[in-house]
Formats: C-alpha cells, sequence, structure tokens
C-alpha cells in the first residue's frame, strides 16, 4: 500500500519545486515569446517558479528528446509547435521521438496565420508584383526560416511551388536569427508568423505582401490575403501549445491543463498574447484538442503529398 501510496502523494502535492518549460528555438521567435508568457502566468497560478530553457536545433528534435528523456514528474515541460508534433514525422523517417507515442499535449494556446513580407529593398509591393520579379530574377532571392522542414519553411516552398517561382531556402535556429537577417537585407523575404512579423512591418521596416489565412488579419486589416492575390490553395496556420511526456502522471496532467484553462479564461493574459499578434484559442478537452492535431495532421499531409515534398 505504501508503494501506491508514495507516487500519489507526489501527484497531488504537485508542484513543488521549480518547473522547466523548454523551447525548441532559440530566444526571440515566437515560440520563445509565448513560452515567457507562459511561464509568468504558471508561475503566479501555482504559487511556483516557472523558468524558461531554450534548446534550438533538429528543428525542434533536440528538445523534443529532451522532453521525452526527462523524468515525467510534470517539472519539465515543453512549449511545442505544429511543426514539431505534426510535420517533423511526415518529413523526417528517422527521428529521435514519436510525438504520438512519446508525447502528451496538454493545451493548444494559439493558431495564427504566415505573413508574406519583404525587405525594402525588393521593389514588389503586391504578391503579383513579387512572382512577377521572382521571375524576372530566377534564383537571386533567398527565404529565411526557423529551420529546415517548420510551418514557416513549407509556407515558402508551398509558395514557390504554386507560384512558380524559384527561390533559395535559408535555414536558422529559430524564427528571431531569421528575421535579424531579413531586417538586414541578407536576406530577402521570409514567410514569418503574425506574432514576430507585427513590430518590424507596423515601424515601417519591412513591407507585408499578404497573409495566409483563409480572411485578412484584424492586426493587418490592409494586407489582403494570398488566396485574395489569386492563390486560392494557398492556407497555412500555425499552432503553438504546452505538452509534456506521456508518461505524465493523470493528476499532474489535470493541474497543468487546469491552470492553462485559467490562463485562456485570463483577459490580462489573453490581451497580452493579442497585443503582440497570438490570437488567442479558448481551453479545449483532451478530446477536441486531440481532434484538433490530428486535422492538422491530415492537412498537412494532403499538402506534402500534393506539393512532392520531402526531405529525408
Amino acid at each position: 500500500m505504501l508503494g501506491f501510496a508514495a507516487p500519489l502523494a507526489r501527484a497531488a502535492e504537485y508542484p513543488t519545486r521549480t518547473i522547466k518549460l523548454v523551447v525548441p528555438y532559440a530566444a526571440g521567435g515566437p515560440t520563445d515569446v509565448l513560452a515567457r508568457l507562459v511561464a509568468d502566468y504558471l508561475g503566479r497560478d501555482l504559487k511556483q517558479t516557472t523558468i524558461v530553457e531554450n534548446k534550438p536545433g533538429a528543428q525542434g528534435a533536440i528538445a523534443a528528446e529532451m522532453v521525452t528523456r526527462a523524468e515525467p514528474d510534470g517539472y519539465t515541460l515543453f512549449v511545442t509547435a505544429a511543426s514539431i508534433m505534426v510535420l517533423n514525422p511526415l518529413l523526417y523517417k528517422k527521428l529521435s521521438y514519436d510525438p504520438q507515442k512519446d508525447l502528451r499535449m496538454l493545451t493548444v494556446v494559439t493558431d495564427l496565420p504566415v505573413v508574406m513580407e519583404v525587405h525594402p529593398s525588393v521593389p514588389a509591393k503586391t504578391v503579383k508584383e513579387f512572382v512577377a520579379y521572382a521571375k524576372a530574377n530566377p534564383g537571386k532571392l533567398n527565404f529565411g526560416s526557423a529551420g529546415t522542414g517548420g510551418t514557416i519553411h513549407l509556407a515558402g516552398e508551398m509558395f514557390k511551388q504554386i507560384a512558380g517561382v524559384e527561390m533559395t531556402h535559408v535555414p536558422y535556429k529559430g524564427a528571431g536569427p531569421a528575421l535579424t537577417d531579413l531586417l538586414s537585407g541578407n536576406i530577402q523575404v521570409m514567410f514569418d508568423t503574425l506574432s514576430t512579423a507585427l513590430p518590424p512591418v507596423k515601424a515601417g521596416l519591412l513591407r507585408p505582401l499578404g497573409v495566409s489565412s483563409k480572411e485578412r488579419s484584424p492586426d493587418l486589416p490592409d494586407v489582403p490575403t494570398v488566396i485574395e492575390s489569386g492563390y486560392p490553395d494557398y492556407h497555412v496556420g500555425v499552432w503553438f501549445g504546452l505538452a509534456g511526456s506521456s508518461k505524465l502522471p493523470d493528476d499532474v496532467v489535470k493541474t497543468v491543463m487546469a491552470s492553462m484553462d485559467r490562463a485562456l479564461n485570463d483577459n490580462a493574459f489573453r490581451a497580452s498574447l493579442e497585443k503582440i499578434g497570438f490570437p488567442v484559442l479558448r481551453p479545449k478537452t483532451v478530446k477536441e484538442i486531440n481532434e484538433f492535431v490530428d486535422e492538422d495532421r491530415a492537412r498537412w499531409s494532403k499538402v506534402i503529398k500534393a506539393q512532392n515534398i520531402s526531405l529525408d
């Protein structure tokens, strides 16, 4: 009886020490920004210090493996993204983790569009003009991403194939470093998440040409969708959430999910995210979270097959 009681007591007491949120990308990108806001809320709500640890590289696989190998006690959680939970298994035959077996989604926080943005040195002011310019200058345009195989990389690859243009992909260890090179003109275009695109776009440092959602973004109401610009099949969404080991005790899962549900219903938390371009979702049940991820997996599977995208 004592053997059974010990783990139950530990779970019931959770958390009693510092919680670590592992971020799979470098500091400064959207995942990192989101993680720090989540860490701040969890720390206050659970009354326990919550820190962020950046582990970039291998398109999130390094961080994912770190979480799956950690003690499944709830003190190492994973701020994850669609690219890690959905795209990696579709693009790579060999991974150091299996998101469906090794990880467990605890919440989905946001689902946001991608902004097609260019450096001011690119003369195009619309998607149509960009396509014409790219075709007139084949191979001279470089587009950056947070890493090979990520959502914003595939957003660029999808656009290349749909529009029939040539561009060279330049992968970085996070959206932050890629954005820095775009601002300096070392690369010319980026298919960036709305949250990281907004500050430089609103400051006039970068020019937005289109958004990847089906409808215009309230944050950029004057920027047309890529669909409006003549490409009806172009639709990309980028979601972020919190995950943990699939072996997490149920009581720990319930504690973390309950805290995140309170966060997603908290007006101050929602406002802090929406201010930087994260449209916040409402809390979802375990079933709804799984259905959300499964639907995204099915959609990207069709896109990857239709566009014949392979990285292995």
